[in-house]
């Protein structure tokens, strides 16, 4: 087996980002993947990996993406469904290229909002009764990632003080940096507090404002080995440690803590892999497909203790002078589901001095990124050469 080899990242990208794009799964792939390349200064000749993770009703196949872009030839291919979004593309890559399996891969997440076949049910097979697991919740109005998202907030309110002020912080300092990020942002406006607490309930107390925005989107990144990338056309940046986590039930209604899900069991794995400690970070891209997400990451991760996420945020702590600068593109909520791509993008953009006028005021040398919540997850610390 060859040495084991250091992982960069050179090269990102994404589609265009918007609500009713009309353009296919091909259409989105294509336009990130090309985007990525142009970033990295690569070819389709240069890349021998293509990892996809996508969703059933949305597959995208990591061979046909190869045969579209005019890859000739690949050493190492992937695609799957199952766990937190675009982070198994991303660790999929990495253990390809760290063994030697392949030297370049390009990464991959494309979503539509409405579903590759423009159906309107929520749940896949939904219009024939309740499938799988869903008999048992979905007569109580449970089917949807809001309902248990609702309950683990709760959850966290009842246990901790947690308070919606609290939750509203979160969401009025991801604005912010949305509104410094207008090319990407779909939210022009800074938002307050009292727009939080009057916007409408999902799932009591989980609000509108607490939810990431469904967009169609394909965002890409393009990893090599260290030595390749200092060959290419961007600064690259590494990844240190990267671990995944999981809870013994598979099923988000089934987890047994709702507070400690599966993010404590990635963050203690990448933590253990590393010399690198929380007060070394300084940026962080956490997954906010509902907002308290990322405020149980900043838990596990150790930014704050357990249960102190809510102060901890309305203290003013994920802002650009705060303890750890949370989401700086916006995050999910402000720049659309993406899926975790995004945050892998931004931090990126932030390491190596691409974030534009939006970059921190003391450029970070150590990142976090993470994606999901519950019953799996995954997390990973990216670093400046």
């Amino acid at each position: 087996m060859p040495k084991k080899q250091r992982v960069a990242i050179v090269g990102v990208g994404h589609s265009t980002v918007g609500r009713k794009t009309g353009l296919s799964l091909d259409a989105l792939t294509a336009q990130a993947s090309v985007a990525a390349m142009d970033d990295a200064g690569l070819k389709p000749a240069d890349i021998d990996g293509v990892v996809v993770h996508s969703f059933p009703h949305q597959y995208v196949s990591a061979t046909h993406t190869a045969a579209m872009l005019g890859i000739p030839d690949l050493g190492f291919f992937s695609g799957s469904v199952d766990g937190p979004a675009y982070s198994v593309a991303a660790l999929h890559a990495i253990a390809a290229i760290a063994s030697g399996s392949a030297e370049t891969v390009l990464t991959l997440r494309t979503v539509q909002r409405a579903g590759a076949a423009g159906g309107s049910a929520l749940v896949p097979g939904m219009e024939r009764g309740a499938p799988g697991p869903f008999q048992f919740t979905m007569p109580y109005g449970s089917f949807t990632g809001a309902h248990f998202a609702g309950l683990y907030m709760q959850r966290h309110m009842a246990l901790y003080g947690t308070k919606p002020e609290d939750f509203a912080a979160f969401a009025v300092a991801q604005r912010d940096y949305a509104v410094a990020n207008p090319d990407e942002s779909f939210f022009k406006d800074p938002l307050t507090v009292d727009e939080y607490l009057n916007s409408r309930y999902i799932a009591d107390p989980l609000r509108l404002l607490d939810c990431d925005y469904p967009v169609d989107s394909g965002s890409a990144l393009i990893f090599t080995t260290e030595e390749r990338a200092r060959d290419l056309r961007q600064k690259p940046v590494f990844f240190e440690s990267w671990a995944m986590g999981t809870t013994p039930q598979s099923d988000f209604a089934l987890v047994d803590d709702m507070t400690q899900s599966s993010p404590f069991m990635a963050a203690r794995r990448m933590w253990s892999r590393t010399d690198l400690k929380p007060s070394d970070v300084g940026v962080a891209g956490l997954y906010d497909g509902f907002s308290f997400i990322a405020m149980q990451w900043l838990e596990a991760l150790g930014f704050c203790d357990v249960g102190e996420s809510g102060p901890f945020v309305s203290a003013g702590n994920t802002r650009p002078d705060g303890v750890i600068p949370t989401n700086t593109d916006g995050g999910a909520c402000n720049v659309g589901r993406r899926h975790g791509a995004n945050y892998f993008i931004e931090v990126t953009r932030q390491l190596r001095g691409t974030a534009g006028e939006r970059a921190l005021p003391n450029r970070p040398s150590v990142g976090v990124v993470s994606n999901a919540v519950g019953p799996f997850s995954a997390c990973a610390l990216i670093t400046a050469d």
